[in-house]
């Protein structure tokens, strides 16, 4: 059974700070930045990607006419 005190889904200040300190440890203060840059440039390319997958079909269909 489980306990009424015990929020489960909830993220709280305390578990935030406990997951930025485990990724500090493993990856180290110079490393952070080269990961967050790579992951701003992953999602600037899926956006891109995203868009213009987008516009493809529009573009066919102006072919047509």
């Amino acid at each position: 059974m489980i306990p009424n005190f015990l929020p489960l889904g909830m993220i709280g200040t305390t578990e935030i700070i406990v997951i930025l300190a485990v990724i500090i440890l493993l990856f180290g203060g110079r490393k952070i930045p080269e990961l967050m840059r790579g992951l701003g440039t992953g999602i600037k390319e899926f956006k891109k990607a995203t868009k213009d997958d987008g516009a493809a079909p529009d573009e066919n269909q102006r072919e047509a006419q």
